[in-house]
């Protein structure tokens, strides 16, 4: 029942969000956005709550933490834009190395949780993502944030900042690297090299999907929004209406990871051809 929700979400962030040029005009959209989103799913909680325990683990371990991690990313960055000196790039450089140090004290604090989460593991799932066990803090939790008794967790707001965090770091790193006199053009210089997706489109959805679903990528806190932008920019291709094809890839009668199947045929058969040399 949050399809809906959050497809409407990933869409105005990649359409209406994420390309404004100016950083505190994109943050304040984004918090707009993303409280909007917030409030979608915390109405549907309260009219139809979940049938079992699973889908309550589901929702507040991946559904709630993606518009909750981009509300406290812009909310950082907003934070940012208006702390930030006005002039003067050592003065600039001084505070964004103090915004990284703040961000490896988070991760250091929280590094037996974000262990846990980064390995995959779902032992205590229970506990940390579910209602009943809002007492029962096996890791540090979060407070002093949006707080509803009956939409919130000991931990899925603090498992939404360990997200926020990694974006955030991409935002400081860039900031920094904007300062820095050069950076731009030796940055221009080692672009790769053109390489162009020669296969179907709906292959390299299908395999996109597939990396995102591993969460091999970024510790398993790369927006998918964000990995279709980078395939985009490597390929030179354009995705659209890429939740679309995925519903189609879905919808498939039999084998409906033909691509990724393809794959594996392919390598054992090279791996064979090898073997014979």
């Amino acid at each position: 029942m949050f399809d809906d929700v959050i497809h409407s979400f990933h869409k105005a962030l990649s359409t209406k969000i994420l390309d404004i040029p100016d950083s505190l005009k994109k943050a304040d959209a984004g918090i707009d956005l993303c409280n909007n989103t917030l409030s979608q799913l915390k109405e549907l909680i309260e009219k139809e709550d979940f049938e079992n325990v699973p889908d309550e683990i589901e929702f507040f371990k991946n559904i709630k933490p993606c518009p909750m991690s981009y509300l406290i990313y812009f909310t950082e960055v907003r934070s940012c834009e208006l702390r930030k000196p006005i002039a003067g790039d050592n003065f600039q450089l001084r505070f964004f190395e103090k915004e990284l140090r703040k961000i490896n004290k988070f991760f250091h604090k929280n590094n037996d949780f974000v262990h846990y989460m980064e390995q995959g593991h779902s032992y205590m799932d229970h506990q940390l993502f579910t209602r009943n066990h809002r007492k029962n803090f096996p890791f540090t939790p979060m407070i002093n944030y949006y707080q509803y008794p009956e939409f919130s967790t000991s931990h899925d707001m603090l498992w939404s900042k360990v997200q926020a965090m990694y974006r955030f770091i991409h935002y400081v790193r860039e900031s920094m690297q904007e300062l820095r006199s050069g950076q731009k053009e030796i940055f221009k210089e080692k672009k790769h090299k053109v390489v162009v997706w020669s296969g179907s489109k709906t292959a390299l959805v299908e395999l996109i999907y597939a990396l995102h679903a591993t969460g091999d990528l970024n510790y398993g806190t790369a927006d998918l929004n964000a990995l279709i932008s980078s395939f985009e920019d490597f390929f030179n291709i354009r995705l659209d209406n890429f939740y679309k094809t995925f519903s189609e890839i879905k919808a498939r009668k039999g084998n409906r990871t033909k691509y990724l199947q393809n794959l594996i045929l392919n390598l054992e058969a090279k791996m064979a051809r090898d073997d014979e040399e």
